[in-house]
Order: C-alpha cells, then sequence, then structure tokens
C-alpha cells in the first residue's frame, strides 16, 4: 500500500458515541443503503474499522405483517453484537408494532427510523423526506417507537434531511420534536429532498441543528475520506458522522475513519492487488449468505464502484459484470495488474448516484399545513421493505 497523510486538524475529536445505553467507540455510523447494506456488507466494513453498521430499510408494516422479504432482511453476522435496524412508515400504530417485534423476537439493539429518503415512491405516499412536514404525525410516530423500545432499553434515532425543499423546512422542528419525544439522537443529511443527492450538502444546516438541541446531532452528506469527517465534526460541532456513498466500492474507509477518529492522520491507499482481495472477500460473504452463485449475481453492482478510475479495460469489467462462480470470479480477477497504485484523482470526489435537482412528489395538498387532519391512505404503508 502507498501512503497518503491528511493535513493535521486542530479539532477535538469527539469520544465515543453514547446512543441511550448503547455506546459505539468510534462516531461512525454506515448509512442504510437499499441493495447495499445487507449483513455481507456490514461485516466486511466491520472488518476493516469500528463504528455502527444499519442494515438496509425494513418497513413496519412488513415486519407486522410477517412479509418473507422483511425478516430475511433481519439476517446478522455471529459476531454482529450490535443489531442496527433502519424503518420506515408512516404509521404510528405499526410503527410502534415493528420497534416491539424487532426488540422482542429479533434482539435488536438500535432502531432508526427514516424521515430523510427522497424517492419519489415514498414521499408521493408522505413518507420519508416529506413526512417531517406533518410535525404532529412526526410527533405521534417518534412517540410510539420511543415507548415501544424503552421497556427493552433499545435506543431509537431519526434520521431527516433539510426539508422538502427550500421554501419548506423542516430539520429544526424535527430536532426539537426528537428531542422532546426521548429519541436518542437525530442525523441529519445537509440536502433538501429536492436536492436529491445533487449539488454540495449544506454543514451550515448541521452545525445549525447542534445548537438548537441537546441530544447528539450526526452529520451527513460528502463525506468521500476520512478527512472529510473530521473537518465535518470540527466545522459543524456534530457528535458524530453517517456515512453513505463514500464508501460504495471502499469498505477499507471504516480503517481510515477508526484511525481518524483516534488521531492519526495517516491513510494507507490499497493497491489494484489489495482491491481485488477486497473484492473477492465481498463476494465469498455474499455467498455464505445467499449460495455461490446468487452471491456472485448480487456482488456484480458493485464491481464499477470497486474498479472506478483504475485502468482495467473494458472487456474485463464487462466480464466481471456477468460472473455467476468464485472460479470465473478468480480467473478474471487474476488479470487484474495487482501493482497498479490507487487512482488518488479519485480520492475527495462524489460516488454513487448524484443525479440532479427535482420537484418532490408529494400527496395532493400536503404542503397546505403542518398538521395532519385526515388519515392517509392505507395503501401509504408501504410493505416493500429495501427502499
Amino acid at each position: 500500500m502507498t501512503t497518503s497523510t491528511v493535513a493535521p486538524t486542530s479539532a477535538t475529536l469527539p469520544g465515543p458515541l453514547r446512543l441511550g445505553g448503547l455506546e459505539v467507540p468510534v462516531p461512525v455510523v454506515l448509512a442504510p443503503m437499499a441493495g447495499v447494506t445487507n449483513v455481507a456488507f456490514r461485516q466486511l466494513c466491520a472488518e476493516q474499522g469500528r463504528g455502527l453498521y444499519v442494515c438496509e430499510m425494513i418497513t413496519s408494516r412488513g415486519i407486522v405483517e410477517g412479509d418473507a422479504t422483511s425478516l430475511s432482511m433481519l439476517t446478522f453476522a455471529a459476531d454482529e453484537s450490535v443489531r442496527s435496524v433502519q424503518l420506515y412508515g408512516i404509521d404510528p400504530v405499526y410503527i410502534g408494532r415493528a420497534v416491539e417485534i424487532l426488540c422482542a423476537d429479533h434482539g435488536v439493539s438500535h432502531v432508526d427510523l427514516n424521515f430523510g429518503c427522497p424517492v419519489p415512491k415514498i414521499t408521493r405516499k408522505g413518507g420519508g423526506a416529506a413526512l417531517p412536514w406533518k410535525a404532529t404525525l412526526l410527533g405521534d410516530i417518534l412517540t410510539a417507537a420511543v415507548g415501544a423500545a424503552e421497556p427493552y432499553g433499545v435506543p431509537v434515532t431519526m434520521k431527516t434531511r433539510k426539508g422538502i425543499d427550500d421554501d419548506h423546512l423542516t430539520f429544526l422542528d424535527a430536532g426539537r420534536i426528537a428531542q422532546d419525544t426521548g429519541a436518542a439522537a437525530i442525523a441529519l443529511h445537509g440536502r433538501t429532498a429536492a436536492q436529491h443527492y445533487s449539488g454540495r450538502a449544506d454543514w451550515s444546516s448541521i452545525a445549525e441543528l447542534k445548537a438548537a438541541v441537546d441530544i447528539p446531532v450526526l452529520g451527513n452528506g460528502d463525506i468521500w475520506e476520512a478527512a472529510d469527517a473530521v473537518r465535518m465534526v470540527e466545522e459543524t460541532g456534530c457528535d458524530g458522522v453517517v456515512v453513505g456513498r463514500g464508501c460504495l466500492g471502499r469498505p477499507w474507509l471504516f480503517r481510515d475513519l477508526d484511525d481518524a477518529f483516534r488521531g492519526d492522520p495517516s491513510t494507507a491507499l490499497p493497491t489494484l492487488g489489495e482491491v481485488a482481495a477486497m473484492m473477492r472477500r465481498h463476494a465469498q460473504l455474499l455467498g455464505d449468505w445467499l449460495g455461490e452463485e446468487r452471491g456472485c449475481v448480487e456482488f456484480r453492482k458493485h464491481v464499477a464502484w470497486y474498479l472506478k478510475g483504475f485502468k482495467a479495460g473494458s472487456a474485463v469489467r464487462s466480464q466481471l459484470g456477468l460472473v455467476s462462480s468464485y472460479a470465473a470470479l478468480d480467473s478474471l480477477l487474476g488479470d487484474l495488474d495487482p501493482d497498479e497504485t490507487y487512482p488518488v484523482d479519485q480520492l475527495g470526489t462524489p460516488r454513487g448516484r448524484q443525479g440532479s435537482p427535482r420537484k418532490v412528489a408529494l400527496p395532493d395538498g400536503w404542503l397546505r399545513d403542518r398538521d395532519l387532519h385526515a388519515a392517509l391512505d392505507a395503501a401509504a404503508e408501504d410493505d416493500t421493505s429495501g427502499g
């Protein structure tokens, strides 16, 4: 590995992240990502560094009704001592019951509530990033979740965005409601739902929220390197960071984050050979969970992320995107130049989806007021887990 050094910072690095009775030794959280943060990826990241590793989003209705897909996502590694689940829903009754089931029947020790998803199929039903606009409903959901988790000593947190758009900001109200209802922390992605993943995250909103509440605030948005996480803490005063797209094809980012929050700014950049070994490990973990063929198929989506910026030819990349066995994967990985150095021009650059700003899909009349005066359509309580 070659080594690059992050400039030292004068910031006071935060200590362990405390969420109720749960202590996370390094204040780093893996953001739930649909189709990515399954048991295999969480284990791979945890092998690199310490943190809180959250599974993919699961719907409250799916849990309550025993949906097979939803329940299959509640798979944890043998050494995954902290079982962390992100829950989505718009009905306080479903949310409360789902939290109780997770705590009582699945040994979950942390529940995060999703109020930040900007995907149209979620927001057009009043869920995700659309929901905090209805302040009363937000409070009812948090109250139900916290109440259901309390007998088990399980902390409940929430993740949100700045608001629907710049004219409909909700993050400060959401922080107050989270604090008043007993949530253990609030994570803020410094973008509006209208931005999706475009443009730059507004870290100043994270600082503003931190100044407004007493519960821990976690910052999210544009953390591509460990140095970005340290800088976010320095600039905003947040208590920890949530990392999403920055770790796609780069699970070793959690090693760098662990080092950075221990005050060690040096970063080891992997050679292509070391990246190939990580790819093989990822595929193996997926195979251990799903079986070899299905695991290899599931791995295909990660190939472009791992090889971004490397010189690997289009033919090899294409064939890697078709693998269905370990033998085929080993053969193709063996064709890569193991000594090729990491493409430093990729450091600090966006990864994954970006897109462009767009109007947020919302239920009819959603923006007329902040209260919910009529029950949401029953179909809004989606049972489709995974985002």
